[in-house]
């Protein structure tokens, strides 16, 4: 996913909606500790830094009403070639406009969706320098200070981290660099002072106590974690805020801890007041702190000289509730976007119109390729070239290679008139293959015959129930002359008995008054009268003739109907 002025935008907002509820949040908390307060910054903080990979990985979603964005949605457009036929593909015309120079180069604009990204990266990239710059100096500091061995300071250090709790290694330095007292570090952390804090023995305790609980209570890596923040977000003035706000209750924080060691509040605020006037380097600020607001030391003196404020570390249940609170309004922010909705919208929008140019495409370039094709598949079955009467026939009928292929597949020689007569019959491969399952030598010719009579192979089956031996000329004369299932019943009930399917015919042809009524004996054998008929199957006009010939010689004629000739071509 590309960074584009879309997911800034949504950052933004995004990012001015979290930092606006925690820094509401922290003024409803207002008489809580400084810990408790400080533990809701640095949570609103983490939501901010975890917001734009919670974006890209949580599904999208948009609770809004979709008719809000009716007026917005992006309609899919319709493709249709601007040019050509099926019968006469002709080159479409584009519809893409074109902008031609009369002379130089082209002009290079851009647009303010392609600088976004660059000018958000600027100041980005800047915040991100000096902070690294900032900490490269802090342990370049760290290698040339130098080892402090004062016996006073050595003990305050020892009490300090007795009374924390506090067992790692804290390596205490001195550093001709600083002016005033700074701490950093995890995982080993350091503790550095100035010559003139040094001096100042009788203060050793509470600068200890200070700079320790930092130390205890990982500030450092809250204070990279804000500046990382700011950095990101650096469009963002309520950030800005965030960050100023939990550097202020990070000191609160530690000097309610130096309190709580039992150090005498007045000479506390005494020393903050002396620190004040020697402050660091504001090269150092992004990495150990940020430049103090006008009235930040006056909130601390008076936090320190106030003894009926509540003071003390954040408790886990404040810890586990303040994260809850701020994951449950950053995740469904995260996730959501008013243009999710749209976005699938015209994403499939595109693909069918993407599949609609192709299958448009596909099917001009295939019925361009229809006679040519089907002159190649059918003369190779045939052996020879077609001509240009049968070509224009399977075009008129619509033989395709496709259904010749098809046809081709269950097998067998197949003329190409054969195949111009089973299309225009409506005969398929399904019918085809049922046929050829039933009767394996039958040639396409005679199932065209058999299909345009109305046989089936649930016809096929019933009349094999009676005739065993029955072959496909024998059943398309028999369902010619309408000889099915109901009729053979019916003639052995009154007696009947039809050895063969030439009896059925004949029998049929006689009692529908194509020559004189049969005399019909009911004895118990079922024998026929002392008269009978002759039946011959030839070829005649159509599709065949069937002549029955009565006892008297009176002989009855049946023609059978002419496979249907293909329609006519159509006319350009």
């Amino acid at each position: 996913m590309t960074l584009d002025i879309g997911m800034l935008l949504g950052l933004a907002w995004k990012s001015f909606v979290i930092a606006g509820v925690t820094l509401l949040l922290l003024r409803l908390v207002r008489r809580r500790s400084a810990g408790e307060r400080s533990m809701v910054a640095h949570a609103g903080l983490l939501a901010l830094l975890v917001l734009p990979a919670a974006g890209l990985m949580l599904p999208q979603w948009n609770p809004l009403p979709a008719h809000w964005f009716a007026a917005t949605a992006p309609v899919a457009a319709e493709i249709a070639p601007t040019g050509g036929s099926a019968a006469d593909p002709a080159p479409a015309t584009a519809s893409v406009p074109v902008v031609v120079e009369q002379a130089g180069s082209p002009p290079i604009i851009f647009s303010a969706g392609d600088l976004a990204p660059f000018l958000y990266a600027i100041p980005l990239a800047l915040l991100f320098g000096v902070m690294l710059l900032a900490v490269v100096r802090l342990f370049a500091m760290r290698s040339r200070a130098e080892i402090l061995t004062h016996g006073s300071w050595l003990s305050a250090l020892a009490e300090a981290q007795r009374r924390m709790g506090f067992k790692h290694g804290t390596a205490l330095l001195v550093s001709e660099e600083l002016r005033s007292p700074i701490s950093w570090g995890v995982l080993r952390p350091t503790i550095v002072l100035s010559p003139k804090a040094v001096s100042a023995t009788g203060e050793a305790e509470a600068i200890i106590a200070h700079e320790l609980a930092h130390v205890a209570r990982l500030d450092w890596a809250k204070l990279l974690g804000a500046r990382v923040a700011c950095a990101v977000f650096w469009f963002n003035p309520l950030v800005w805020m965030l960050a100023r706000e939990s550097h202020q209750l990070r000191e609160e924080a530690a000097d309610d801890a130096v309190l709580m060691a039992d150090i005498d509040g007045p000479d506390y605020a005494s020393l903050l007041v002396g620190a004040a006037r020697h402050d660091n380097q504001g090269a150092l600020l992004a990495a150990h702190g940020v430049a103090p607001g006008k009235s930040s030391l006056k909130r601390r003196i008076t936090r320190v000289l106030d003894s009926g404020l509540k003071r003390g570390p954040a408790s886990a249940s404040w810890m586990l509730m303040s994260l809850l609170l701020l994951a449950g309004v950053t995740a469904p922010l995260a996730a959501f976007s008013a243009t999710a909705d749209r976005d699938a919208a015209a994403e499939k929008g595109v693909a069918q119109g993407t599949q609609a140019k192709a299958l448009a495409e596909s099917q001009t370039a295939s019925a361009a390729r229809v006679a040519a094709e089907a002159e190649r598949d059918v003369a190779a079955a045939e052996g020879k070239a077609l001509t240009a009467g049968q070509l224009v026939s399977m075009r008129a009928v619509g033989v395709t290679p496709e259904y010749v292929a098809e046809m081709r597949e269950q097998g067998g020689w197949m003329d190409p008139d054969d195949i111009i007569a089973a299309k225009a019959s409506g005969v398929d491969m399904a019918y085809v293959g049922e046929m050829r399952r039933l009767f394996p030598g039958a040639d396409l010719g005679e199932m065209i015959g058999a299909h345009a009579v109305g046989i089936d192979p649930a016809y096929v089956r019933e009349m094999r129930a009676y005739f065993p031996r029955v072959d496909i000329d024998e059943l398309t004369g028999m369902r010619a002359m309408g000889v099915d299932g109901a009729y053979i019943r019916e003639m052995r009930k009154a007696g009947v008995r039809l050895e063969d399917p030439d009896d059925a015919i004949a029998m049929r042809a006689v009692a529908a008054g194509h020559g004189p009524r049969l005399s019909v004996s009911k004895n118990s054998k079922g024998a026929k009268g002392s008269r009978s008929a002759t039946v011959r199957m030839g070829p005649g006009p159509g599709a065949g003739v069937i002549e029955v010939q009565g006892p008297d010689g009176s002989v009855a004629r049946v023609e059978m109907p002419e496979v249907p000739a293909p329609p006519a071509p159509p006319e350009y």
